[in-house]
């Protein structure tokens, strides 16, 4: 029986807490931990835990702990991570991964040094669209892709940013470049590789109490010559979010669509139905996945650490997926083409190097401690389109 704590027990635990307890026999929330721990009291009583609360993380380091997951903001990703890997345990750790990639090598060394494992929540992976998109995409009926197109389209009023962490490069580390597009990013990367050179922009078009952009687009080329793009926003309403895939034979998505074509004699274009079938046929017949979201990808990590196999996310993906957000930042801030990847020696490298080269759109003018309401809405790819 695994001994689990969560440290941070804002609106996001709560997606932690219920993936542990689909799992009772295998793993136990032995102790929650908040800076206000009236929040983790809440929660014990909302989930009926047995479990110790605490308003420091450091008073769990010798409780031997198994695995942690850690849902607090950004900026204190990597010290709550290498401390608890330092003491032995394994640590799952919410998106984004760090405030900067110094802080994702310096994790992923502890977790090397200290032979734990070390896996970033990127739990729309474990969808049963995105997997089924990835199995598709993987299985080359669709041809080479030639272009691929991400919408990470939110939407959040401008009180958002009123809480006391939000909105601020120091804390927060970026806006839905960094905390919302994150997971189609994810994705993207783990569907196509990674992009060989950056070209973007970035505005903060309706929330001026934040220093954070609200909008960002992203321009990408790979070393096949292949180019994809990045929306990344919380001002769409309807918060409609998708993957395209343009491949030389067919076009596939999540939500999931398939359209083939042909050419006809003077080239232009004719839908080729035998091929829409055969990746129809294909997709309809992948098995659904026994759990979705949070609650697989805790089940991936509870497997990982009793079986001594890798997770599926571990910190070299997530690594991966903040150094595409900073060099989105880092062309964006300074108007230039970025390549990958990013060096050491570069200023996005460290959290202080980018906080002295980014744009800061406005100040934030309202801080907050809590909001009362704690509802959230997490994204969420339809079946079939």
């Amino acid at each position: 029986m695994l001994k689990v704590a969560i440290i941070g027990t804002g609106a996001i635990s709560a997606a932690h807490i219920g993936g542990y307890l689909r799992f009772k026999d295998r793993c136990q929330i032995v102790a929650l931990c908040d800076l206000y721990p009236e929040k983790a009291e809440a929660k014990r009583e909302q989930f009926g835990l047995n479990a110790k609360v605490v308003k420091d993380y450091k008073e769990l380091l010798e409780d031997g702990i198994d695995l942690v997951s850690i849902c607090m903001p950004p900026f204190v990703h990597a010290e709550v991570t290498i401390d608890f890997l330092n003491a032995g345990s394994h640590v799952m750790v919410e998106k984004p991964m760090a405030a900067s990639l110094e802080e994702c090598d310096a994790m992923i060394e502890a977790a090397d040094r200290n032979g734990k494992m070390l896996s970033v929540i990127a739990q729309n992976r474990f969808r049963n669209p995105i997997m089924k998109l990835k199995s598709v995409l993987d299985s080359g009926l669709a041809g080479n892709i030639l272009h691929a197109q991400v919408d990470s389209f939110w939407w959040r009023g401008h009180c958002y940013y009123d809480l006391w962490w939000r909105g601020t490069w120091e804390k927060e580390g970026g806006g839905p470049t960094l905390n919302h597009a994150v997971h189609h990013m994810d994705a993207l990367l783990w569907m196509l590789g990674r992009p060989s050179e950056i070209q973007a922009f970035m505005s903060n078009v309706a929330h001026d109490n934040a220093e954070v952009e609200d909008l960002s687009i992203a321009m990408l080329r790979y070393p096949n010559g292949s180019l994809g793009q990045i929306t990344s926003s919380v001002v769409h309403h309807g918060e409609e979010q998708q993957l395209i895939f343009q491949g030389q034979h067919a076009r596939i998505s999540a939500p999931w669509k398939v359209t083939a074509s042909v050419s006809r004699p003077n080239g232009f274009p004719e839908r080729n139905a035998e091929l829409e079938k055969q990746i129809e046929d294909l997709y309809d017949k992948l098995p659904d996945l026994p759990y979705e979201g949070h609650t697989a990808q805790i089940d991936n990590v509870l497997g990982a650490i009793e079986t001594g196999t890798p997770p599926l996310i571990d910190g070299v993906s997530g690594r991966s997926t903040l150094e595409l957000i900073m060099s989105i930042y880092k062309s964006a801030s300074t108007g230039s083409k970025v390549q990958l990847p990013l060096q050491p020696d570069d200023p996005f490298y460290t959290q202080e190097g980018v906080k002295r080269n980014v744009p800061y759109f406005y100040q934030k003018s309202a801080s907050v401690e809590n909001f009362s309401d704690q509802n959230i809405t997490t994204g969420s790819f339809a079946e079939k389109k």
